[in-house]
């Protein structure tokens, strides 16, 4: 769909319109409350203060967004597939405005108790959740996409974890004859690159997930989803990046305050390890096209870049906070999905 054809659907269907606006303000939320973390690190040492860091990030997630949806678009075509919305139009577009209003509702309580929850998971939890009640069972959901899904819960938590504490006892093995104050300095420098990248590569794996919403919610409204054609326009890469970019302009602080500086307190050599352990490990996923948590990739290469150093430094019960969250998202957000997309069907 052309940008011309999309605004006059837009502005002449309002249901396409509600599910536009749904999407975009979940993608506005992600900014604000999940990509402070590609930013906590480089303020939690003070490499850039929180106002650079902010505006850096967002323009990095912008550049995230348009790069990797132009070079590979896997991830968003991967949740493009990932549920079952066929059979009639008006229930699948309620079922998933539920979807989306259930996410919204969980973020911003997470947001306001400071928890980074992951917006990934809900959003694949929460339409999952929708799907299963919009078919009336498991029917709703593509087992191979879900494959995907659990390959990279699975690699954002040991994959982060062990390739933080791995980079971390490298760096201290190459450092270890080096005058700390010219590290330290040289760290510092690097951490701001380390931010950057980490908030590319946000860009480059959440950003996707909501362009797959997205397209979702105009092919319901076109019609079946099974006829309609998977293409990504380039009007919709600079839409979505430009609104997580304004997400994170608003600066998601509680949550900085939990990643960068309550879990560990960093050096900035570890801040750094922390960074590029996670960047890795997002790439490497958003290339093969496994959607995966960029909130777990960070925090958990945070906690090995902690362990590396001592178990002890890592505060197990800001930790214990984190995971149980974490543990919770799936069934709840899920089970959020479900009830609100039955209660919107039965409404409209």
């Amino acid at each position: 769909m052309g940008l011309l054809d999309f605004l006059r659907a837009f502005t002449g269907n309002w249901i396409l319109a509600v599910t536009v606006i749904l999407v975009l303000l979940v993608v506005l939320i992600n900014g604000w409350t999940d990509a402070p973390n590609a930013i906590a690190t480089c303020i939690s040492t003070r490499a850039i203060s929180p106002k650079k860091a902010i505006i850096m990030a967002a323009i990095f997630n912008l550049f995230g967004v348009l790069f990797m949806t132009l070079v590979n678009a896997t991830v968003a075509e991967t949740l493009y597939k990932m549920v079952d919305f066929s059979g009639n139009s008006a229930d699948a577009l309620a079922a998933l405005c539920a979807a989306l209003v259930g996410i919204l509702i969980w973020a911003v309580m997470a947001w306001y108790y400071g928890i980074p929850t992951s917006e990934s998971h809900a959003l694949i939890a929460g339409i999952s959740g929708a799907a299963i009640a919009l078919q009336g069972g498991f029917s709703g959901i593509n087992g191979s996409a879900w494959v995907n899904v659990i390959y990279g819960l699975l690699l954002s938590t040991f994959f982060g974890f062990l390739s933080g504490y791995g980079i971390s006892k490298l760096i201290v093995l190459i450092c270890k004859d080096m005058h700390r104050r010219k590290t330290n300095r040289f760290f510092l420098k690097a951490q701001v690159a380390g931010g950057a990248s980490m908030a590319f590569m946000h860009g480059a794996q959440d950003g996707q997930k909501f362009i797959g919403v997205f397209l979702l919610g105009v092919a319901l409204v076109e019609g079946d989803v099974s006829t309609h054609v998977f293409s990504v326009p380039i009007w919709l890469m600079i839409l979505v990046s430009l609104v997580m970019g304004l997400g994170t302009s608003v600066g998601g602080y509680r949550i900085i305050k939990t990643v960068g500086m309550d879990m560990v307190k960093l050096k900035p050599y570890q801040g750094f390890a922390s960074d590029i352990a996670a960047t890795i490990g997002l790439l490497c996923s958003s290339w093969f096209g496994i959607p995966v948590s960029t909130t777990h990739m960070k925090t958990t290469a945070i906690m090995g870049v902690g362990a590396a150093k001592r178990v002890s430094s890592i505060r197990w019960k800001i930790v214990r906070d984190m995971v149980l969250t974490w543990v919770l998202t799936f069934p709840g957000c899920g089970l959020i999905g479900f009830l609100m997309a039955k209660l919107f069907i039965l409404i409209f």
